[in-house]
This record gives C-alpha cells, structure tokens and sequence, in this order.
C-alpha cells in the first residue's frame, strides 16, 4: 500500500517530497509583500527538520511497541495492523494535497503507522524468532550508509540518476498493483511469492531502490531549506521521509521471511 503511494513524486519516490507540494509551498511564501516583515524563524530548517523526524520516529516507535506487548498477551496483530495502514493511508492523502495541516497530521500518521509496524512485525516475529532486531538494524544501517554517502558527497543526486530511480519505483509499483489485483480475483501466484530464488532476488531489487530513494529524500528536504519554505514543511519533509524507512523496513521483513524460511 504505502509503495504505491511512495511513487507519486517525480523528484523523489515520496508523496510528500515532490515538486509540485515544495513549489505550491515556495509560490504562497513568495506571495507576501515586501513590505511585511518576515520571520525567519518560520522558514523551513534542516535542523528543524531532523528534529521532527526524530520526534515523528518516537511516535512511531512507541505505538509499535504498545501493539508488540498487547500482540504477545492475547491480541490478534492483524487488526490493529490493518486499521493502522487504512488511517495511514488516508492522512497521507489528506498531507499531500494540504501540506500546510502535516503539523497535525504527521504525528497522527507516526502513530497509527505504528500500529501498522507493530501488527506485522509481531507476525513475523511469531513465524521466524529474531527476525525484527535483523530486519530493525538492517534498516537503520542502510540509512546511515546512505546518509553518509550523500552528506560526503559520494553520491550525487543529478537529474540522470533522479530519472532512473523514479523509473524503477514506478514499475515496481506496477508490478506490486497488478500482481495484487491479479491474486484477488484469479489464481495466479505473483512471482515474488514464495522463497524461490528469483523471489529472492526481486526482493534484494526492490531493497536497492527504497534505498536509493533515501538519496532522492536527503536531496529533496536540503532543497526546501535552500528556498527557505514555510515551516511546516519540516513535519511535511519528516513525514515523507518516514514513509520510506517504512518501506524499506518492510521489504527487509519480506526478504529475511523468505530466507529464514529456505532453512
């Protein structure tokens, strides 16, 4: 669900990290006279940003973990996983048509998310012991390989390398779409089911470009404060920002599952 939300953006794979909701936010700051004194203090910040991310990971953090606990006391996971998505979804619709309320609704998506991250991960937990520490510090050591690389320079988002990435997330997001609507209505089996190696090997694709897109992220946030935004579009960068470690936390639970299950 949120991969496919994940690829509206032709800049970056993030609904919320796009062009069109960054210049519409730049053009109403672009509209007060010149004659108005400007706080600066309400412009967009990379440390302002940092900070809500954090803020918006605690959130998250801490519904996964009340989920977690009432999972392994009696609670079936999938309700509250399948609520969380569904709330999810529908704050990330409302944030990226009307980015000025995400300093409401990005901490009310951090939240039911964790509900979401909670119920799953205490599923897979259930199957394969272990498997959310691994898939938690794969996570978190993809993100900071990635933040590095960008902050040194190493990688360099250009438009060649904005294009390509956005071309695979669009086509995984095909893929995902149609081999859903098959499976519902059909027989047929998509063939990143299963622990096959050619499933494997989809999931390790699909890893590479969540982190790619990290890049395409870092570089969107570091553009709106350069051209000074509003500052409510530090939650909106945080709140995009979160939906791709989302992602890229979920690919990694798929991809542990399918090879803890060849053992």
């Amino acid at each position: 669900m949120h991969k496919i939300l994940s690829t509206m953006s032709f800049n970056s794979k993030n609904p919320f990290l796009n062009n069109k909701s960054f210049s519409s936010a730049l053009s109403r700051k672009d509209e007060v006279h010149n004659a108005t004194l400007i706080d600066y203090n309400q412009e967009m910040t990379l440390a302002g940003t940092i900070n809500k991310s954090i803020i918006l990971f605690l959130i998250l953090t801490a519904s996964a973990m009340v989920i977690w606990w009432m999972a392994f006391n009696g609670l079936n996971p999938i309700v509250p996983a399948i609520g969380g998505a569904i709330v999810g979804l529908v704050l990330v619709l409302i944030s990226a048509f009307k980015p000025q309320y995400s300093p409401y609704l990005a901490p009310g998506y951090a939240l039911f998310e964790g509900l979401f991250i909670g119920g799953i991960s205490a599923i897979f937990e259930t199957m394969y012991p272990g498997i959310v520490i691994q898939a938690v510090g794969a996570t978190f050591v993809t993100f900071m390989v990635c933040l590095g690389l960008y902050k040194y320079k190493i990688v360099k988002v250009t438009e060649q390398f904005k294009s390509v990435v956005v071309a695979a997330t669009l086509a995984i997001a095909t893929y995902y779409l149609i081999s859903w609507l098959f499976s519902m209505f059909t027989s047929f089996v998509p063939v990143h089911y299963g622990n096959s190696m050619m499933s494997i090997g989809i999931s390790v694709f699909v890893i590479v470009i969540a982190a790619l897109n990290l890049f395409l992220d870092f570089d969107r946030i570091e553009k709106g404060t350069e051209q000074k935004m509003p500052k409510y579009m530090e939650w909106y960068g945080a709140m995009g920002l979160m939906i791709t470690l989302v992602w890229l936390y979920i690919e990694f639970l798929r991809l542990l599952s399918k090879l803890n299950s060849k053992n």
